[in-house]
């Protein structure tokens, strides 16, 4: 996800973009720490939500395509099952996110370590490192305290992996400034 890039073109593009991208996810994130439960709770409403409407789509197209496929009506009966769950028992569902926000952020540092090593020595690596770390020690708190501190934890600890995410971005994009080049934007 992450890649430096190498071509000037690629660089303002990059630069532009982080610019932007940087500061809705500095805003996403600071939201979710001030307001962690009201954070954890959109998060596991939004995947419940999104767990519908997939069971929903599984089962038109197991309709459309073979009505007697059992396998594909029992894939979107589970769908249709965990995304109810999740509205009906909101903590069960906050629990199981916890499980899977700790895998995400063990990917998301390893996603980030790989790229400070494709980038350093380059200046302002030290940012990403930074970031990589974070994104570590958020995953082994989560695993640790898991499933009780799953409440606060989602909305607060993604809340700061997105502001840091953002600031990221938004210091990446300041040393990628092309010298002499266009910045109007």
């Amino acid at each position: 996800m992450w890649k430096y890039p190498k071509e000037l073109e690629q660089l303002e593009v990059f630069r532009k973009n982080a610019k932007t991208v940087g500061i809705i996810l500095m805003i996403l994130g600071f939201l979710g720490a001030m307001f962690p439960i009201a954070a954890s709770l959109t998060t596991v409403l939004f995947v419940a939500w999104l767990l519908l409407f997939v069971a929903f789509l599984v089962g038109f197209y197991t309709y459309k395509s073979d009505p007697s496929d059992w396998r594909g009506w029992l894939k979107s009966l589970i769908f249709f099952g965990v995304g109810a769950y999740m509205i009906v028992s909101p903590a069960g569902g906050i629990a199981t996110l916890g499980l899977l926000f700790s895998i995400y952020f063990f990917m998301d540092s390893f996603s980030s370590f790989t790229f400070v090593i494709s980038y350093y020595p380059n200046k302002g690596w030290g940012i990403w490192l930074i970031n990589a770390i974070l994104s570590l020690l958020i995953a082994v708190i989560f695993v640790v305290g898991w499933p009780q501190t799953s409440v606060m934890l989602i909305g607060l600890l993604v809340g700061f992996s997105l502001f840091f995410d953002g600031l990221a971005l938004l210091m990446g994009a300041k040393l990628f400034e092309v010298p002499g080049g266009d910045d109007k934007e």
